[in-house]
C-alpha cells in the first residue's frame, strides 16, 4: 500500500518515532502546537528505508563487518561505511515506492524548492541527539533531483560520523532505520537557533538566541559568526551584534550560494529585540509541549517565524525534583566523597538511606540542598568555612550565588537555619585509646551484622536491612565519632595557619602527618607491598600473574611452584580491602573481592619497582621526617617572642593530628565494609528471583531502588521495560559533566580560583600536600590499567581509598576533584606525595607523557617544553 511509504506531516506526531524518525516526528508534534508554523511536507517513512537494504542482501555481510570493528578504527570504518553508502545510493527506488513520493510532491507542488532531510529512528532522542549525525539537502527542485536526494539520506545513515556515533554509544546499526522528510523550502530574511536554556550554563530560565541573515547553515557550517541574544523574563537581558560579511541564500534554480552582505547591513542586528522576545515565547510553547529544553531551528520570513526543526537539549545536567517552585542551591556529594561518576539506582537509594543528610538526586548523583543554611547569616558563614576549606571552588561558586541578592532568601539568625555547620565541636582528650575503643566498636558492630544477616531472606531481609540502615546511621552519629574526625582535621587547619603566621612556612602540617598511625587506607596500599614480597621470589607466578584474565586465577595458583604462597597472600589482603573498588559509594560497582583481577596490574608494578621490605621502610622513613620535622618546628617556634607558649600550643596539636588524623579514613572503611554485606545479601535474594524466572540476570537489581526491589521480592513481578528504561537514561549520564553547585534554574555554577601569584599558563588547583615534584604526567583514568614506572605522576580524575596502593609507586599527584581533605589529599600527606587537587580538566590539558612540574605547596601544576 502507498500509504505506508508516504505520511503527509500533518498526520504523524512525536510518538511515531520508529515510522518517521526523530526529525519528522518532532516536526509533525510541532505542526500540531497552537501558534506554531511548520514548513509543509510530507515523511518517506522506515517501511521505504527497510525495502530499499532487502534489494542488496550484501549490504548485511558488511554490516556484521561493521559491528566488529573498533570505534576506533576510523579506516576500516571510513572504507567499509563509504562501500555500503556506494551500495545504497546504486539501488533503483522501485516504480510504486517513487510513484509515492511523485505524487506526494504533486500535490505540493513539484516545481517548488525543497529541504530533503535524514530522519533516522535514533534521533533527537531525549539521551541522544545525534545531531549533525546525517545529510540535509537545501533546496532540491524537481521530482529527478528529489528521487536521488532521497537515496543520498538513506545512505547518510552509514556516514563514518555516524557509524563512529553509534558505535561509541553502543547502539546496533541494525536497529537504526532512517526515514526521509521532505519540506518545502522557505527563503527567510534571517534564520538561526534558539536554545529555550541557556547551552552554558544550563539555565532553564535563561534563553539563547542565535541569529544570522539568510539560511541558518551559514551559522550551523560556522561560515558566520551570529548575533547572541539572551532573553530572561520577556526581556533582552544581553546582546552581542556580530560584524559579518557573508550570508547563505537559496537560489531559483535549486542550490545554495554564498553572498555578499552589504557593508551598511553588516553591523545590523538580524532580530530586533522584539522579535527576540517573540521568537523565545514561541519556543517556550514548544518546550511545553514537549516537557523539556529544545535546541530549535527557526526561520524569519515576512516578520513570522517558522520552526524547522526541534531537538531535546541533551548536554544539560538534570535538576533535583523537589515539588516545589521556591530557589533551591544545591552542593555536589560526588565532588565531597571523590566519585562524581553516575551512580545506579540502587546504589543511589541505598546511600540515600544510610546517609547523614537529606539528598537529591538528579543525572544519577546526589546533591544536600544548602538553601536553608545559606539564608541564615550563622550558619552561612560555618557552611562557607567548612567548604571553602575542603573545595575553593565550591565557596566561590556559593558566593557567586549569594551576590545574586534576590536568589537566596535572607533568613533571620534565629529562624530554621539549622545549626552553624562546621562550628567548633565539642572538645576531645588527646587520647590514642579513643580512636582504639571507636575502631573496635565499629568492628563489632560489623561482625553482628555480618552473623545477624545470614539467616534473613525474601521480605524479611529488607525489614532486617531497613533496621541494620539505622544502626549504620547511628554508628556514624556517634559524638565520639564526630569529635575524633573534627579533631584531626582542626588540628591540621590550626597548624597550618599558626605555622604560617608564625614562620612564614606554608602547609607544614603535611610533613607533620607523615606515616601517621591506625590509617586503613594508608595501610592498605603498603599491605599490598607486603604481598609483591611475597609473590616476588616465585618467577613462575609472576609470570602467570602477567597473563591472568578469569577471575577464577586464585584457584590456579595452587599449581605453580610457590603458588600456594602467593594465593593467600591475595587471599588474606582481600579478607582485609576485598570491599573496596573504584566508586565504592555506589554499591553496585564491582568489588575487588567480586573483581581481584583489577589489582593484579598495581601488584606487578609493585614486584617490579620495589625491592623487598619496602612496606616497613616507607612507613619509617615517613614517621622519623615527621619526627624530624616536629623537632624542627619547635625549636624554631622557641627562638621567638612567647616561643616557648607557642611551641608547647604547636605540641599539643602535632600530638593532636598524630592521634586523630589517622582515623579520618577509618569511618568511610567502615561504611563500606558493612555496604559490601548488603550487596552480599542482596545479590543473593537476586540470584534468587533469577531461579524463579522473575529476573534475567542478577544485576538487573541495580537498576531499581530499595523499595522496588523490595517491593519485587514481595510480588515476584518485575517491570522489564523500567529496568530497560533505566539502563539508558544511566548509559546517558556518563555523558554529563555534574557541576560542583546546581541552582533550581538548572544553573551549574563554576567556582573560580581567584589566585594571581602562579606562573602564567600554569594550571590552578588546591595545594593539599607539601612539596616539588617534576616527573612524567601518567593520565590514567582506570585504576586497572595503570603502568607506572618509578618517579611518575598520576593524573586522573578523582581518587577515592581505593587508589592509595597506587599511592606507593608514584611522586606526585594531580586530580580534577578533590579538597584539603577528601581521601586523595589525606594518603598523599602520609604518604609525603606533592599534590594539587581540583585542577579543573587536567585529564584533558596535560597529555599522557608529558612531562610536568607540580607544585604542592602553592598548588599550581606546570607543564614543562
Amino acid at each position: 500500500m502507498i500509504e505506508q511509504y508516504v505520511w503527509d506531516l500533518q498526520e504523524v506526531d512525536e510518538t511515531q518515532v520508529a515510522v518517521v524518525g526523530g526529525k519528522g516526528a518532532h516536526l509533525g508534534g510541532l505542526s500540531r502546537i497552537e501558534g506554531i508554523r511548520v514548513p509543509v511536507g510530507f515523511c518517506v517513512t522506515t517501511d521505504a528505508f527497510r525495502r530499499i537494504m532487502a534489494e542488496a542482501p550484501s549490504i548485511d555481510d558488511r554490516l556484521d563487518q561493521l559491528s566488529r570493528l573498533n570505534p576506533d578504527d576510523r579506516e576500516a570504518i571510513r572504507t567499509l561505511s563509504a562501500e555500503i553508502r556506494r551500495t545504497i545510493e546504486g539501488i533503483a527506488i522501485p516504480g510504486d515506492l517513487a510513484a509515492a513520493i511523485t505524487r506526494a510532491l504533486a500535490q505540493l507542488g513539484e516545481q517548488d524548492a525543497y529541504a530533503v532531510r535524514s530522519s533516522a529512528t535514533a534521533e533527537d532522542l531525549p539521551t541522544a541527539s545525534f545531531a549533525g549525525q546525517q545529510d540535509t539537502y537545501l533546496n532540491v527542485v524537481g521530482p529527478v533531483a528529489i528521487l536521488q536526494h532521497v537515496s543520498r539520506c538513506w545512505a547518510s545513515l552509514f556516514t563514518e560520523r555516524a557509524v563512529t556515533y553509534r558505535q561509541r554509544n553502543g547502539i546496533d546499526h541494525r536497529t537504526v532505520h532512517m526515514a526521509v522528510v521532505v519540506q518545502q523550502v522557505v527563503f527567510p530574511h534571517a534564520a538561526g537557533i534558539l536554545f529555550t536554556a541557556d547551552p552554558v550554563t544550563g539555565n532553564r530560565k535563561v534563553a539563547t538566541v542565535d541569529a544570522g541573515f539568510g539560511l541558518g547553515e551559514a551559522l550551523v557550517s560556522g561560515l558566520v559568526n551570529p548575533d547572541v541574544f539572551k532573553v530572561r523574563h520577556g526581556e533582552v537581558v544581553a546582546k552581542a551584534v556580530a560584524a559579518r560579511q557573508r550570508a547563505v541564500h537559496a537560489l531559483p534554480a535549486g542550490g545554495t550560494q554564498e553572498v555578499a552582505i552589504d557593508s551598511q547591513r553588516q553591523e545590523e542586528p538580524a532580530l530586533t529585540d522584539a522579535q527576540a522576545v517573540r521568537l523565545v515565547q514561541l519556543g517556550r510553547r514548544i518546550e511545553a509541549h514537549f516537557g523539556r529544553p529544545q535546541d530549535i531551528e527557526w526561520c524569519l520570513v515576512d516578520d513570522g517565524f517558522q520552526i524547522v526543526q526541534s531537538r531535546p537539549i541533551t548536554t544539560l545536567f538534570p535538576i533535583p525534583e523537589t515539588g516545589d517552585q521556591e530557589n533551591h542551591v544545591y552542593v555536589s556529594v560526588g565532588h565531597g566523597q571523590m566519585m562524581t561518576d553516575p551512580m545506579k539506582p540502587l546504589g543511589l537509594s541505598v546511600w540515600r538511606l544510610t546517609a547523614m543528610v537529606p539528598m537529591r538526586e538528579a543525572g544519577g548523583r546526589l546533591f544536600v540542598d544548602v538553601t536553608r543554611r545559606l539564608a541564615s547569616p550563622a550558619s552561612r558563614a560555618g557552611l562557607l568555612d567548612v567548604l571553602g576549606r575542603g573545595d575553593p571552588l565550591i565557596r566561590d561558586a556559593l558566593e557567586t550565588v549569594l551576590d545574586r541578592d534576590d536568589f537566596v532568601p535572607s533568613l533571620p539568625d534565629a529562624g530554621p537555619g539549622g545549626p552553624p555547620a562546621g562550628g567548633a565541636s565539642a572538645p576531645v582528650e588527646t587520647d590514642p585509646a579513643i580512636v582504639i575503643g571507636l575502631i573496635e566498636r565499629s568492628q563489632a558492630s560489623i561482625a553482628a551484622l555480618e552473623r545477624d544477616i545470614r539467616t534473613k531472606t525474601g521480605p524479611a531481609l529488607f525489614d532486617f536491612l531497613l533496621e541494620a540502615f539505622e544502626e549504620h546511621k547511628r554508628v556514624l552519629s556517634d559524638p565520639l565519632n564526630l569529635q575524633a574526625i573534627m579533631a584531626g582535621m582542626e588540628a591540621t587547619w590550626w597548624l597550618n595557619d599558626r605555622l604560617q603566621e608564625w614562620l612564614g612556612e606554608k602547609n607544614a602540617a603535611d610533613t607533620l602527618t607523615l606515616s601517621a598511625p591506625d590509617n586503613v587506607t594508608s595501610e592498605m596500599g603498603l599491605a599490598l607491598l607486603d604481598v609483591a614480597d611475597v609473590i616476588r621470589p616465585h618467577p613462575e607466578v609472576v609470570a602467570f600473574l602477567q597473563g591472568v584474565e578469569d577471575e577464577g586465577f586464585l584457584d590456579e595458583l595452587a599449581k605453580l611452584a610457590g603458588g600456594t604462597e602467593a594465593r593467600d597472600a591475595i587471599e588474606s589482603y582481600l579478607d582485609r580491602y576485598g570491599m573496596r573498588c573504584v566508586g565504592e559509594i555506589d554499591i553496585t560497582r564491582p568489588r575487588w573481592r567480586e573483581r581481584p583481577t583489577t589489582l593484579v596490574p598495581v601488584l606487578l608494578d609493585n614486584v617490579r619497582i620495589f625491592e623487598p621490605g619496602a612496606a616497613e621502610r616507607r612507613f619509617e622513613q615517613g614517621r622519623r621526617k615527621a619526627q624530624k620535622k616536629e623537632q624542627d618546628v619547635l625549636s624554631r617556634l622557641r627562638a621567638l617572642p612567647d616561643g616557648d607558649q607557642k611551641a608547647d600550643e604547636a605540641k599539643r596539636m602535632i600530638d593532636r593530628v598524630r592521634t586523630f588524623i589517622g582515623y579520618r579514613e577509618y569511618p568511610k572503611y567502615g561504611i563500606v565494609s558493612r555496604s559490601f554485606v548488603y550487596k552480599q545479601a542482596l545479590l543473593e535474594e537476586a540470584e534468587r528471583l533469577v531461579q524463579a524466572d522473575v529476573l534475567p540476570e542478577k544485576e538487573d537489581i541495580f537498576y531499581l531502588t530499595f523499595q522496588e526491589l523490595h517491593d519485587v521480592v514481595r510480588s515476584n513481578q518485575v517491570d522489564d521495560q523500567l529496568i530497560q528504561q533505566r539502563k539508558d537514561a544511566f548509559r546517558s549520564y556518563h555523558a554529563l559533566t555534574p557541576p560542583r553547585v546546581l541552582t533550581s534554574d538548572g544553573e551549574a555554577v563554576t567556582g573560580v580560583y581567584r589566585r594571581d601569584d602562579v606562573p602564567a599558563g600554569a594550571l590552578i588547583g588546591l595545594p593539599v600536600s607539601a612539596g616539588t615534584i617534576e616527573g612524567r604526567a601518567r593520565v590514567i583514568l582506570d585504576m586497572a590499567e595503570a603502568d607506572l614506572e618509578a618517579g611518575d605522576i598520576l593524573v586522573t580524575t578523582f581518587t577515592d581509598p581505593s587508589w592509595s596502593p597506587l599511592f606507593v609507586g608514584i611522586a606526585g599527584l594531580v586530580t580534577e576533584v578533590g579538597g584539603l581533605m577528601t581521601h586523595g589529599a589525606v594518603i598523599a600527606r602520609e604518604y609525603g606525595l606533592p599534590a594539587v587537587v581540583g585542577v579543573e580538566q587536567a585529564t584533558r590539558l596535560i597529555r599522557d607523557g608529558q612531562r610536568i612540574r607540580v607544585h604542592g605547596i602553592d598548588g599550581y601544576v606546570e607543564i614543562l617544553p
